[in-house]
């Protein structure tokens, strides 16, 4: 392995490093209360470290945010890689590949009222958002299709499934041990793909 490939392989680890310390320390500490210093210790490094990668904790948090929307699109694509027969089994295939998690919803909902009161912050959060739905939208229009439905309006359809997510998981993660909840859940997911979604002609 050459000396390039050998810096770029530890360059790129340390970033993972400091991306899965950050994760921990926003969901133990709140993102507000958390500092360089304690995401560095808890990934064995340095400051240095810290900023030969980022710039602030904000552009880490964005790093992780673009990571683990990477990873859901993924696992979407992976689940409906096999295109769902009805639209209840799409819509299962939808809800298993966006769980519910309660650590990285801590650290989204604090990061979001940050950029809240940061009107640059959120503009860049703003078209990232938008940039993931117009990604999602090409992934979850073959399963309707098959399913014979069809979006008219996809911008709409896909804040529709966002907003309807984040409300769901902030009850789940209220009382995870209520299954009345989950199947509340699955319904207003099925409610919404029906209520934005038409049948094809």
């Amino acid at each position: 392995m050459s000396e390039t490939k050998r810096v770029t392989k530890r360059r790129t680890q340390t970033r993972q490093r400091l991306l899965d310390a950050a994760l921990t320390v926003f969901a133990e500490q709140g993102f507000g209360a958390s500092t360089v210093e304690q995401v560095c210790d808890r990934a064995g490094y340095t400051r240095g470290a810290f900023y030969s990668n980022f710039v602030s904790l904000d552009e880490l948090f964005l790093a992780m945010w673009e990571q683990r929307s990477a990873e859901m699109l993924a696992d979407l694509r992976a689940t409906l890689v096999e295109t769902p027969p009805t639209l209840e089994a799409a819509i299962e295939q939808l809800l298993a590949a966006i769980p519910v998690d309660d650590e990285w919803y801590r650290v989204t909902a604090e990061f979001t009222a940050h950029a809240l009161r940061n009107p640059a912050l959120k503009r860049v959060m703003a078209a990232r958002e938008d940039a993931i739905l117009e990604t999602i939208m090409p992934i979850l229009e073959p399963a309707l299709a098959t399913a014979g439905r069809v979006v008219p309006d996809r911008r709409a359809f896909g804040l529709a499934l966002v907003a309807v997510h984040d409300g769901t998981a902030t009850q789940c993660l209220m009382d995870p041990d209520d299954e009345s909840i989950r199947a509340a859940r699955h319904r207003l997911f099925a409610t919404v793909v029906r209520a934005y979604s038409e049948e094809q002609s």
